[in-house]
């Protein structure tokens, strides 16, 4: 029986993938589940064995434990599928001189090794109500001057730090990048634009050390996750910086004007205390608030070029 309820949890579990998560807890389940999926195939393959030990309920077991497994590898499935798919796609919007240049989108093999980090360096860019910003800064691996890439955490714009992603950084850096991972004042004691304005003002501090830190202050990128990616599409598209040469968003909300007024289930995501927090009330109380911080009013022909990345569970994201 034990054997059987085992493989019946992985299944419920499963259902994760298929389907959207009723509280917070499974959401934040789902996530690991979808982006560790191997860990739940090794369990789903050791039910199998088991259940092909087992004297009773010997078929359900396998049966239970081959659909459960199935139902894991499908984000493995989706992402090989995609190797394809995605670099056509992205190759027609950003051209590059090499399609042998560009890097494999999905492999098995990485899914099981860690990645690189690299060393960084920490300075304070600016001081604000008696607390120091500071920014992670990771020099490009050239000697020449280089392209900046400022990166704005996520955290529902009241948590998270600036050692998020550090992969992701170090890569950015072993390809010629100058990153710079930013912290920014949080909600509550802060509201909308502030962050906005700490990214103007890191952006500033690199321009006004460019020296020290080799940086090419005719091109910089602004780089956001989340809420970071709220942040950076609001700085991008309201400095009207020349120099700010691209804009990347990884699911962060672009239009608050319709993130304000769409209701979603509180055990997932609780927007009202979010919302209250970053804009001080909610859409029908402080809509102009919501609109200033809207990406969407502000992209005009002047914008820089863009790139947002979304999945399809995020409650704040059409």
């Amino acid at each position: 029986m034990i054997k059987l309820i085992f493989s019946l949890v992985l299944l419920m579990l499963s259902m994760l993938v298929l389907f959207r998560a009723p509280t917070n807890f499974f959401w934040l389940v789902a996530v690991a589940l979808t982006n560790f999926p191997y860990i739940p195939m090794l369990l789903t393959g050791f039910s199998f064995y088991l259940g092909d030990r087992a004297e009773r309920f010997h078929w359900p077991i396998l049966a239970i434990s081959s659909i459960a497994f199935i139902i894991f590898s499908l984000p493995i499935i989706s992402g090989y599928r995609q190797t394809v798919t995605v670099p056509t796609a992205m190759n027609k919007i950003f051209p590059v001189n090499n399609e042998d240049e560009l890097p494999v989108v999905f492999s098995l093999f990485k899914m099981f090794t860690p990645n690189a980090t690299m060393a960084f360096q920490s300075f304070v860019y600016k001081r604000a109500g008696g607390k120091d910003l500071l920014a992670d800064f990771y020099p490009a691996k050239i000697k020449t001057p280089a392209s900046l890439v400022i990166v704005v955490h996520g955290g529902s714009w009241e948590s998270g730090d600036n050692k998020q992603l550090p992969e992701l950084n170090s890569y950015l850096a072993s390809k010629g990048f100058n990153v710079a991972a930013i912290t920014y004042r949080l909600a509550p004691g802060y509201k909308a634009p502030a962050p906005a304005e700490d990214v103007e003002d890191a952006i500033r501090f690199f321009m006004e050390h460019a020296a020290q830190f080799k940086v090419d202050t005719n091109n910089i990128i602004l780089l956001g996750r989340s809420a970071g990616g709220q942040i950076v599409l609001s700085a991008a598209y309201t400095l009207h910086l020349p120099n700010i040469k691209g804009v990347i968003n990884y699911y962060g909300p672009a239009d608050m004007e319709w993130g304000g007024q769409v209701k979603v289930n509180s055990l997932v995501l609780n927007t009202d205390k979010i919302y209250r927090s970053y804009f001080g009330g909610l859409y029908g109380e402080v809509p102009e608030k919501f609109r200033e911080s809207s990406a969407l009013v502000h992209a005009d022909r002047t914008s820089p070029p863009t790139l947002m990345i979304h999945g399809t569970i995020d409650p704040l994201v059409s």
